[in-house]
């Protein structure tokens, strides 16, 4: 009986062992995931219609991948605000202007935010372009905040062109669609 109990202990032990074992491993997998996932240069954004979005950080700014041609318009917004709320149809009118040009991105600062508070902002103000609402729009946010000098308490609407990764003009509060247009028609050297 000594025996039996012996080697029921034994395995026992064994058994818990090696559950530590792997909830051990699992979690030092899910840390060295999360640092990966930090320490990159890319930021992967999901639209309304889960149609994923990468952006590569330059030394100077944003690119959009395999679109290195296009001017880039990084809207930062909350459905709430206002100002935010007036600049979407200027923001549809340049994207319809500049369809092969330009790709505007909508990133709401909100965390948490249903999609379903997104859908009926872009069909409330007219907001025709890609509004993401992903995991790492925080993160997104922090990085042109950071890359602006902001801080973390900025005002927004904030809107950051960019070209060839580089930043060509930013904008903060509400801005004339012809501003940014005219910085759309100069980074296109027209």
């Amino acid at each position: 009986m000594s025996k039996l109990t012996l080697l029921t202990a034994l395995l026992a032990t064994s058994l818990l062992f090696q559950a530590c074992s792997k909830k051990e491993d699992h979690a030092e997998d899910t840390a060295k995931k999360a640092n990966a996932l930090l320490s990159t240069n890319e930021f992967v954004l999901t639209s309304l219609t889960n149609k994923e979005y990468v952006l590569n950080k330059q030394n100077n700014g944003l690119q959009l991948k395999n679109a290195k041609d296009k001017i880039l318009l990084i809207d930062i917004f909350a459905s709430w605000c206002p100002p935010c709320q007036a600049e979407a149809s200027h923001l549809s009118s340049l994207q319809k202007k500049y369809p092969n040009q330009l790709k505007v991105i909508g990133v709401t600062v909100e965390d948490g935010v249903p999609n379903a508070t997104l859908q009926n902002f872009a069909q409330q103000h007219n907001a025709n372009y890609t509004l993401v609402n992903s995991d790492q729009n925080r993160r997104i946010v922090d990085e042109v905040a950071k890359e602006l000098h902001l801080g973390r308490d900025f005002g927004i609407p904030l809107m950051v062109l960019y070209k060839d990764g580089k930043i060509i003009s930013y904008y903060q509060g509400a801005t004339e669609e012809e501003f940014i247009e005219s910085d759309i028609k100069k980074a296109l050297g027209k």
